[in-house]
């Protein structure tokens, strides 16, 4: 048995706003990591596998609202949701994705049974929401999603006609409640500067790594559009001969420059640590197209890997025995 088993989560990377820094703001996104993290470590310490542990982690994270995944997902430029998941097993090298979908309450779920119980690795729209609906998962109507949080988000973004990606958010980062009553909530990482995805990554007893991303995309995003999360390589990557992988940022950037996949391929064809690995993706690679954001990695030895690029991002790992420990900024 593998006394390293550790599990780390992520619920997005982005520009710090201290300008409305709220300390109750704060403490119910530690509180949100640390409840997470202590579920995947009883998966893992009553001997669960790594997929059952970041299964369970990105299911929470999706059921929570201070996240842009599941119920608390952002609004696409027709005001609606689109939720797109992935997940991956570093023991077998199996993978299962959903995109697009608007009626799942869980896409990781989906995405898990995808990887269980069907020859594909990804489906998208109707015919993913019918692959669930077959599976048995819980089916909720659109706006089970809605949070008038994101809701608020949408309209500013809407109002300024462009998808709401780090470098353009700066003009609404400011911009009022749109009433005194309902204000805008006081995050640690300005909402509309942030790329908002969940993921987790863990090492499990029997010395097997998985991973698993879930977003809502990006604020006011055209409908129809697919960002990093769903696709192997890009957004999640597992392999027990290296390392598990789950990134937030840029989406596109990260496709482009298969972040997830890099890690690994730099542990197996350079021989460089994770640390290495993942440092030279987020803080040299990256950077070169303008990627912004971090991600999470795990590889079979227990090491624990969280680089970012941005000002902070929303992470936190677990250790067998051991306290959860859970951080925003640098």
């Amino acid at each position: 048995m593998n006394s390293n088993a550790v599990i780390a989560i992520h619920g997005g990377a982005g520009t710090i706003l201290r300008a409305s820094m709220s300390a109750s703001a704060e403490a119910d996104y530690h509180a949100a990591l640390h409840a997470v993290l202590s579920a995947g470590q009883r998966v893992l310490a009553e001997g669960g596998s790594a997929l059952d542990a970041v299964s369970e982690a990105v299911r929470l994270l999706e059921d929570c609202p201070l996240f842009n995944a599941g119920r608390g997902a952002v609004f696409t430029a027709a005001g609606t949701h689109e939720l797109d998941a992935a997940i991956m097993d570093g023991r077998t090298l199996e993978a299962g994705a959903i995109c697009c979908v608007k009626r799942v309450r869980n896409p990781v779920l989906a995405a898990r049974r995808v990887l269980e119980g069907s020859e594909h690795v990804l489906f998208t729209g109707e015919g993913a929401e019918a692959f669930a609906a077959a599976q048995g998962l819980e089916l909720v109507e659109p706006e089970y999603f809605h949070t008038e949080a994101r809701h608020r988000q949408w309209l500013l973004a809407r109002d300024q006609q462009r998808a709401m990606l780090d470098h353009d958010g700066a003009t609404l980062a400011a911009a009022p409640a749109s009433n005194d009553d309902d204000p805008t909530p006081h995050e640690p990482i300005d909402p509309n500067r942030k790329f908002g995805t969940v993921g987790a990554v863990a090492l499990d007893r029997h010395g097997h790594v998985a991973a698993a991303t879930s977003t809502g995309g990006v604020t006011n995003k055209q409908v129809g559009r697919v960002g990093d999360a769903p696709l192997i390589g890009a957004g999640c990557y597992a392999d027990d001969a290296t390392c598990a992988v789950s990134t937030t940022g840029s989406g596109e950037m990260f496709m482009r420059m298969v972040a997830a996949y890099d890690v690994a391929a730099q542990m197996a064809y350079r021989n460089v640590s994770l640390q290495e690995a993942a440092d030279d993706v987020v803080m040299n690679r990256l950077p070169k197209i303008d990627g912004r954001g971090g991600l999470i990695a795990v590889d079979a030895r227990g090491n624990v890997a969280l680089p970012f690029n941005t000002e902070g991002m929303y992470r936190g790992f677990a250790r067998l025995g051991e306290t959860p420990v859970t951080a925003i900024y640098r």
